[in-house]
């Protein structure tokens, strides 16, 4: 079809008659949330699937983010990127804590090391970094910093699930990793996400405190909140595991596909893969220069628009800009401001054919 909607992203759906399958169960155990058997065995299969240990999984990535600081005992000021989702500031907030943004690297859109040590402080407590797009942070540079400090290292791994640093999972980083199951995410239960951490001390606390502070004794010791996964989304994520390799699989053929036919086209600049790094193909962000490619991101963005192509100017504006956000603003953060202004994630999930892409490379070309 000439003028086929061609969407940014589409979850991943299993097959219908299969999660009907797994809701007869839950309407047969009368348990539809509180840690049932549903969650359980999730929880137990993703730490398989993901080559990790301790792992509790909650309603929501923000959520997961809110209590990463908590159990933490975060405190002061949070040092963190502008160009993410809001999300991530809003967790600092939630928590009662100052966002301190700084600038980011033009490589990799990921916080730049080197901009951290100039926005320490003695009420410093954190750094807050995020794994953009699926590409892994500067990880040995990030531990190196907070360990010299003495400051808690926690990522934001929403975009990471499956991601992989010579055959380790990047969730291993760090004092404590975030990860999102949101339905635009390479793998989804509906809403839903997870931290993931080291220390099983830690891991205790995060179990306590997503159950509202409530121990293993059924008794308030502490205040939490109800970040519990219910069991249709979990249900929903067990049936996921086993179609999302395949989705993956599809992804990075597109992926391929769109790196092979942008190369060419002047004032087009790709993400560069890392060396080393197992990607998930969760997104295909490209920068453009107005003044070799002839056309703003903008103008580029309302042309596909005009004939049902939808992108997204991830991340625009960024967050340092949001009105609730601006008066934390400290440091200059000139490339943040550049890629936020020229970036522009192309569509890209398992649906999408040759012929799609080879009508938006017509428009892009």
């Amino acid at each position: 079809m000439k003028n086929k909607p061609i969407r940014t992203t589409y979850p991943l759906l299993p097959p219908l008659d299969e999660y009907v399958l797994y809701l007869e169960k839950i309407w047969e155990s009368g348990i539809i949330t509180n840690r049932g058997n549903m969650e359980l065995q999730f929880e137990m299969e993703l730490k398989k699937k993901l080559g990790l240990e301790h792992l509790s999984v909650v309603n929501n990535g923000t959520t997961a983010l809110i209590l990463a600081l908590k159990a933490l005992k975060v405190t002061g000021e949070v040092i963190t990127t502008p160009f993410t989702h809001i999300s991530t500031a809003q967790a600092i907030l939630w928590n009662g804590l100052t966002p301190v943004f700084v600038d980011i690297d033009d490589d990799t859109y990921n916080i730049d090391p080197e901009k951290i040590e100039q926005a320490i402080t003695p009420q410093t407590s954190a750094i807050l970094a995020v794994h953009l797009f699926g590409q892994p942070c500067n990880i040995e540079a990030l531990e190196k910093m907070a360990k010299k400090h003495c400051i808690k290292l926690i990522f934001d791994a929403a975009h990471c699930f499956g991601v992989e640093i010579n055959d380790h999972s990047v969730l291993q980083a760090g004092d404590c990793s975030t990860i999102s199951f949101h339905a635009t995410k390479t793998f989804n239960t509906i809403e839903g996400g997870a931290i993931i951490c080291k220390d099983p001390a830690l891991h205790t606390e995060i179990e306590k405190l997503k159950n509202n502070g409530i121990d293993t004794t059924q008794n308030p010791v502490t205040s939490g909140l109800n970040g519990k996964m219910n069991e249709f989304q979990a249900a929903f994520g067990l049936l996921q595991l086993q179609y999302v390799d395949q989705s993956i699989q599809k992804r990075k053929e597109i992926f391929k596909l769109y790196q092979k036919k942008l190369q060419s086209i002047q004032g087009i600049t790709m993400m560069n893969e890392k060396p080393g790094v197992n990607y998930n193909y969760g997104y295909f962000p490209i920068m453009i220069n107005p003044t070799l490619y002839g056309f703003t991101r903008d103008q580029l963005f309302e042309k596909l628009k005009t004939e049902n192509i939808h992108c997204k100017k991830y991340f625009d504006p960024l967050v340092s800009d949001v009105p609730i956000f601006k008066h934390f603003k400290r440091f200059p953060l000139p490339v943040a401001e550049k890629v936020a202004q020229n970036i522009i994630c192309l569509p890209l999930h398992h649906l999408l054919e040759e012929e799609d892409v080879a009508r938006m490379l017509g428009m892009l070309d």
